[in-house]
Order: structure tokens, then sequence, then C-alpha cells
């Protein structure tokens, strides 16, 4: 592993050789190697790689599928998909710990590290749920808990990791490079999801042994992910805080290493935050839109299995479907983004989300709904979540100092899972409790609520 004391300070304004660097030099930090850039770019995307084949085996539509073979009611599932979100509460005491260590690495892989092998004890359940030791509401209670403690140290390290990708990516370079890391991650889905569907439909022992081998290759795969890291230039969060901004011109950034007299105290730090008025209408907008997405986002796949009682080999066809239009949208949105900024897209594809939900009630189980409908709905979905996902991305990064970095990436994902959790929590007791139209009218209210979200977005400034 390449391990430097803060080299990293250029990367905001190092460029790969198309892109020349400023003619004048404000730091006399030495910069990074260009093929230590490179290779660090490289390790991170074959990270997401790695990531996307264990993170499609421990959720999304696999692990939905196998609560449903165990007849899981629909608070469950908003339990399952409000847990992710809740968690990111301890973000903020994650970046706090992350903040005080010496190596971005090595608390990367303390915390995912674990998250990711605590998997291997729901591998475990099934085997007992086979031989008849573990009844099914055992095993649903044990998923569940999986969930939880997994996600809490992947809360734990979520912001010290986005910080550490933050300083390595260059900055002018950040909507392309997530573009292709993204579509990276995209193509992986799209190719191993429909596979391991097909696997479990198919596996002789049933298709719960089948999402045991699933599982258990997903695993193996998210541990070679965290191995990847080890090719990245590491960071020292310590000596990362150090760093001041000055803004030079419209085309780059330039560091400054500040003196010691000159670091903010750290009971200023909210205070700080408080005042920066950019940042607070970020998170109002930020926390409302996960709150309006999630209120209907999770139940969409159980609409699928349970209410449309499709078959789980056509719903992985739609999701693979969906993460082609997303692999496809990626490096266009990268690029645009790049261009004309992240907010128009933000606020002209936001509008596409927001109808989207709507399309849900014309939808049937005929041929022309299979064959047609269903996919351009997915595709469409793809598309314009390539471009929201990316630019929201991009976005936090644009507006959050380098100081305390992941304290402020951590706030954001904690007011952010907030909003999505209470938005879950709300739409699986409408769903189950109320009579307001079941999913479908689910999917009404969320939509409305998506375009009110939109509104902070008009007074936020890139």
């Amino acid at each position: 592993m390449t391990s430097v004391n803060f080299k990293t300070t250029a990367t905001v304004t190092l460029e790969i050789p198309q892109i020349t660097s400023p003619p004048t030099e404000l730091s006399s930090v030495p910069r990074i190697a260009k093929n230590e850039i490179r290779t660090s770019l490289k390790a991170s995307t074959l990270d997401a790689v790695f990531a996307t084949i264990f993170s499609l085996t421990t959720g999304g539509i696999l692990l939905s599928n196998f609560l449903v073979e165990l007849d899981a009611s629909p608070v469950v599932f908003g339990m399952l998909s409000s847990i992710p979100m809740v968690v990111n509460l301890i973000q903020p005491l994650g970046a706090y710990i992350s903040e005080r260590t010496t190596s971005r690495f090595q608390y990367s892989i303390q915390t995912h590290g674990l998250g990711r092998l605590l998997w291997l004890i729901l591998v475990l359940g099934i085997a007992g749920w086979q031989w008849g030791g573990v009844t099914s509401h055992q095993l649903v209670v044990l998923t569940l808990s999986i969930v939880l403690f997994s996600h809490l140290l992947g809360g734990l390290g979520s912001a010290s990791w986005l910080s550490w990708l933050a300083m390595i990516v260059p900055q002018k370079l950040r909507g392309r490079y997530f573009g292709i890391r993204n579509s990276a991650a995209s193509l992986t889905n799209l190719l191993c999801l429909p596979l391991a569907g097909l696997a479990i439909s198919h596996w002789q022992g049933g298709t719960l042994q089948g999402y045991g081998v699933v599982l258990l290759i997903g695993i193996i795969f998210g541990i070679i992910g965290l191995g990847c890291q080890y090719f990245k230039v590491d960071v020292n969060p310590q000596l990362q805080n150090t760093v001041c901004n000055y803004p030079v011109q419209d085309e780059f950034s330039s560091e400054l290493i500040c003196s010691s007299n000159s670091i903010p105290a750290q009971n200023q730090l909210f205070s700080s935050i408080w005042k920066n008025t950019n940042f607070l209408i970020f998170l109002l907008y930020f926390s409302f839109w996960m709150f309006a997405v999630n209120l209907s986002a999770p139940f969409f796949t159980l609409y699928m299995l349970d209410t449309l009682n499709l078959d789980i080999s056509w719903v992985s066809l739609y999701s693979s479907l969906q993460a082609g239009a997303n692999l496809l949208m990626l490096i266009l949105w990268g690029k645009l983004a790049d261009k004309i900024g992240n907010r128009p897209i933000l606020i002209f594809v936001g509008i596409l989300v927001a109808v989207t939900p709507l399309l849900w009630f014309e939808i049937s189980t005929n041929h022309l709904g299979l064959w047609l409908w269903l996919p351009l709905l997915h595709i469409l979905t793809g598309g314009t979540w390539a471009a929201i996902d990316l630019c929201t991305n991009n976005m936090q990064l644009e507006i959050v100092p380098i100081k305390n970095q992941s304290i402020y990436f951590a706030i954001a994902a904690a007011m952010a899972g907030a909003g999505g959790a209470l938005g879950t929590t709300l739409g699986s007791l409408l769903a189950q409790f109320t009579n307001c139209g079941g999913f479908l009218g689910l999917f009404a209210l969320s939509g409305l609520l998506r375009l009110v979200a939109l509104v902070p977005m008009i007074f936020l400034r890139e």
C-alpha cells in the first residue's frame, strides 16, 4: 500500500495527463505521482465491482425474495429498508472516531470488514433451517439482526471512506470518474443479478438453500473488494484536517497547509457548520428527498413479487434492465455534470423521478405489461436514478470543505438516513394498516412529496 503524509492535498489540483495543472503553485506540499493516482482510481473501481456483488446478495431483490419465501409481513420489509437508513445516525460518531485515527485504509478494513463477515452467520442460519433447528420466524429475526449490526459497522466507516475517496479523485474529473465507477458497478449488477436469480429459482435444494449458496459467494467477493483498497493511496485524517480551502479560479482550487494558530478550535466546528447556509439548504433537500423517495421505494419489489405475483426470475430480469439503463446513462450524466453542473440536472431529472411512481397505476401482468410496460418503466427508472445518485454525490463533494470533511459527510448521511427511515416506516404502516389505496396510493403520495422536496434545490448554490 502507498501511504503519504498528506501529499493528497494536491489531488484536488492534479489532473490526468490530458488536463494541465495550474501554472501557479500555492503549496509546497509534494504532489502524488500520477501513476499512484491512476492505481488508486483503478483499485477503487475494482472495489466497486466486488462490493456490488456483495451488496446484491445481501440486499435488494434477492434478500426480499428470501423474506417473501419466509412469509414476512410488509412491516418486516419496511424494517429491512429503514434499518440501513436509521443506522446512518451513527455516522457522526464514526466520523469523529475516524478523524482520530492515522489511516483511512485501516479504519475501513476494521469497520466494513467485520460488517461483511457478519453475514456468514445468516449462511449458518439457513443451514440450521434446512436441518430443522431454526424456524422461519427465527430466521427472519436473525436476518433483520444481521442487517442491523452489519449496517451499523458500515455506518461507522462510510463517512471516512467517502472522505478518503474525495481526496484521491481529482476535482475536475469527479463527474467523469464517478460516472465510470458507477457504470462498472451497474454492469456488474446487470450481469450478476439475473444469474443469481436464475441460480436461486432453479436450485435443486430449494430457493432458500440456493440463496444461502449465493450469499456465501457474495461474502467472498465482498472480502476481495476490501483487499483492493490496499492499492489505494492511504490518507492520514489528522493531517488532512490541517488543510484550508482557498478558491483561486473557476477551473480549480488550491489548498495550503494551515499554521497551527490558524486552525479553528474543535468546539467551533458545529458553529461553522451552522453558519454554512449552503450546506444547511442541501441538508433540507437531501433529508426531505430521502423521506419522499423511501415512502414508496422499498415496496415496488414487494408489489411485483406479492401483488402481481411475479416470479423472481422476471423481477431479476427487470432489475437487470434497470441496471443496464443506469450503466448506459452514467457516463453521459457524468460528462454533462462536469459541463453544466449538478444542480440543473438534479432539478430536471428530479421532476421525472417524481412522476415515475404514478406510472405504476397502469401496470398489469398481461403480455403487454410483462414484455413492454414493466421493462420500459425499469429502463426509465435506471436512467433517471443514474443522474440523481451521481449528481447528489458530486454536489455534496462540491459544497463540503476539506477540513473535517468526513464529519460534514456524516451529518448529511445521518439527516438523509433519518428522513429515509421515517419515510419507509410510515410507508409500511400506511400500506398494512390503513385504507389509503394500498401500494398504489402510497406511490401517488410519494410522487407528490418528491416534487415538494425539489423546492430547496432552487436556492442551492453550486
